[in-house]
């Protein structure tokens, strides 16, 4: 698990490798608590080679939280950003 924060650029990345649902869950939600106003975006690394567990709970469960806007699957397969607010 990484968490690494870029409040200049309003971006945060939160690498959930390795955890189980519900720890990513947990995880995932505390971040998007606390993130700061600056924070628009969240983008969250989990994977796709070991299963899609995770990737299915961030853009199935996440995408609940009234915080996050929108829910963008990229180009990435093992990546998912969660928007919390538009720039404009």
């Amino acid at each position: 698990m990484t968490y690494r924060s870029e409040p200049s650029q309003g971006v945060m990345e939160l690498d959930i490798h390795g955890m189980t649902c519900y720890q990513a869950k947990t995880f995932i939600e505390s971040k998007i608590r606390r993130a700061p106003k600056s924070v628009y975006q969240i983008k969250v690394i989990h994977g796709y080679n070991g299963g899609t567990a995770l990737r299915n709970m961030v853009r199935g469960e996440i995408k609940h939280n009234p915080k996050v806007l929108r829910v963008e699957a990229g180009l990435n397969q093992g990546e998912t950003t969660l928007i919390l607010r538009e720039l404009f």
